[in-house]
Order: structure tokens, then sequence, then C-alpha cells
């Protein structure tokens, strides 16, 4: 008698869990968010209107400061969040915050020139897929074990 055992296929993918996707998504979103932050200063005359004190058209200012720092702050603490909070609570707080994100991150290309159509335009689609990714994974959540 024979056994024949199924030798496994180099290419297969075990399941990866929800949390770890959506930390991942989280995560992708925060280092584009930042970078595009980044490139935005070497957008011409970017760094004289910070020299100025301005920024958009808003004085610098601490509150306009720790508002910046909530923005960026919120989807670093999604990260963790998404990895730590139980499954009912994480899926209700990532379908919320990726939905409030949406306009927020649309909001970032108020005030820009048709000249930066394309980098405004690609940075923002590639946030908002990473949104609509993260609205997808935490509304598809599984809500029973499957055996």
């Amino acid at each position: 008698m024979t056994i024949q055992t199924k030798t496994p296929n180099l290419l297969d993918n075990p399941p990866i869990p929800v949390q770890a996707k959506l930390a991942a998504a989280w995560t992708s979103f925060m280092i584009l968010y930042v970078y595009v932050d980044y490139f935005h200063l070497y957008k011409p005359g970017i760094v004289d209107n910070i020299r100025a004190g301005i920024v958009f058209e808003f004085d610098i200012s601490p509150t306009l400061l720790t508002v910046f720092l909530a923005v960026i702050a919120i989807p670093a603490l999604m990260v963790v969040l998404s990895m730590a909070l139980p499954a009912r609570v994480n899926r209700t707080t990532n379908l919320f915050v990726a939905s409030l994100y949406i306009p927020v991150t649309v909001f970032n290309a108020v005030g820009e020139s048709w000249d930066w159509a394309s980098f405004y335009g690609l940075s923002i689609g590639i946030e908002v897929l990473l949104l609509a990714f993260i609205l997808r994974s935490a509304w598809t959540w599984a809500r029973t074990l499957k055996i």
C-alpha cells in the first residue's frame, strides 16, 4: 500500500489575517502620505513660504502643527490598533477612520494648480485606493468562524 502525500506547491499562499492586511495597508498609506508632503517641499516657493511662516494659506502656529501631527498620527495609530483591537471594534474603527480619511486626502488637492495635477492626482489616487482596500477588507471581514 502506498500513501501519497501532497507536496507543497512553492507558490501556495497561506491565508493572511485581516488584521495584518489592515496594518500593512495603513503602513503603506502613512508612508505615502508623509512622502507626498516631503516631495511637496520641492515645489518652487514652498520653502520660501515656510520660512515666511505660512503653510498653504495658514500661518504656522502650534495649533496648525498639532493638527498636522494628528492627521499623520491617526494612520500611525491605526497600524497598531489594526493588530491589537478585538475584531468587532477593529472592523468598526477601520471603517470609520478610512471613511474619514477619504475627504481629508482629497482636500490636499484644494487650491493646487493644474500644473501639478499629475503629482497630486497620482498621490491622491493611490491614497484613495489604499483607503478603499482598507474599507473593503474591514467590510468583508468574516463575522463567523469557518470550520
